[in-house]
């Protein structure tokens, strides 16, 4: 590992500690009447906090605290700076929007995909039950979003409507997103027929909407013009794909990141189309292709099989094209951002961070 590897690695565990003590702030990990969430939308009648500490607060801090990289709100607070924002402490606030929503997706990912582990431990509709584990990933889709209402007097109308706008545009392409992952891996649709392209805007409504969302309310807070939230935000997109794509590759060829997963070829077992199955399918002669597609239509959960489908992905190169795509997609859109962030620390870290995504090993 690089000393820049190094350094960000110590610039992300630095602002994870912040970033916690701040989602604090908003969903406590004890609910009471003296939360600010109730103060800010105060109940009419009498609320039963045991209840919501059960349903809401022991199992969200439970999957909170098991880690995470934090690097969207991190990536959000850069931006900020970068482009001028003076406000940092007020900033801290909304960098907590996307990474609640993320965490909300995936307890929500781990039921969709029938997922035993997540980050080392059981997932959480395992020790909580499906019913607490579905309303807690709901709920995280907007709880955080009551920063809004907290801030609202510190901020223009304006700005507060286009922070609303980019917020309700993500969410919606996150679903799309989430729904066109589902039905590739339940098979609903012929493998063969899809295309690098329908990969990538897959991964652009579903792993790169909350870096886009992080990116551009970012963008919209620190004063920008439209042209500079858009091209921040694509950016942002194009490192959120890269780290999927980076995700991808890990899952086959990452021991130590796999031991939090329940093992190598997880993705295998839930008959997911990646970047690296779509080259291998296109590459592959015919009895390698059959075979590869037989496996991942099986959902299979048996590692000599799992491992004969990895075996076939990697004999056609496509671990090496993949890190090329993610590689190459984050260089094009920096070369888009560069000229508009002036010279700073902040603009050094932020390209760091996205290099760092992309070569990381867990």
């Amino acid at each position: 590992m690089n000393g820049a590897q190094l350094d960000i690695e110590s610039f992300l565990e630095e602002k994870a500690k912040i970033i916690n003590e701040r989602i604090e702030k908003y969903l406590p990990r004890i609910l009471s009447e003296e939360s600010l969430i109730f103060r800010i939308i105060p109940p009419r009648y009498r609320l039963d906090f045991e209840a919501l500490n059960k349903a809401v607060s022991e199992p969200l801090w439970d999957f909170l605290d098991r880690g995470g990289k934090r690097w969207r709100p991190a990536l959000f607070l850069l931006v900020y700076e970068a482009l001028g924002g003076s406000d940092l402490e007020d900033a801290l606030d909304f960098a907590i929007i996307p990474e609640v929503i993320h965490n909300g997706t995936l307890i929500a990912d781990d039921i969709e995909d029938s997922s035993d582990m997540r980050r080392g431990k059981p997932c959480t509709y395992k020790i909580f039950g499906l019913d607490i584990a579905i309303n807690l990933s709901q709920a995280m889709y907007f709880l955080p979003m009551i920063v809004l209402s907290e801030k609202g007097g510190k901020i223009s109308a304006e700005k507060a409507r286009r922070l609303y706008q980019i917020y309700v545009h993500e969410m919606a392409n996150l679903s799309l997103g989430q729904a066109i992952d589902i039905a590739w891996h339940r098979w609903l649709v012929q493998a063969e027929n899809l295309t690098e392209e329908h990969y990538l805007q897959m991964c652009a409504y579903k792993t790169g909407t909350l870096a886009r969302m992080a990116a551009k309310m970012a963008a919209v807070l620190a004063g920008s013009s439209e042209e500079v939230v858009e091209k921040i935000g694509f950016f942002a997109e194009s490192i959120g794909v890269s780290f999927q794509i980076q995700d991808d590759i890990l899952d086959i060829v990452g021991e130590e990141f796999a031991k939090g997963k329940g093992g190598l070829g997880m993705d295998i077992t839930e008959g997911k189309i990646t970047l690296m199955v779509l080259h291998a399918l296109r590459k592959a002669d015919r009895n390698d292709r059959e075979e590869l597609l037989r496996i991942l239509s099986m959902h299979t959960r048996d590692e000599a099989l799992r491992k004969k489908a990895i075996e076939i992905i990697k004999k056609y190169g496509a671990v090496e094209y993949a890190k090329q795509v993610a590689s190459k997609m984050v260089e094009d859109s920096w070369k888009m951002i560069e000229n508009l962030l002036p010279e700073s620390e902040a603009k050094e870290k932020i390209k760091m961070l996205a290099e760092y995504l992309i070569q990381r090993k867990i």
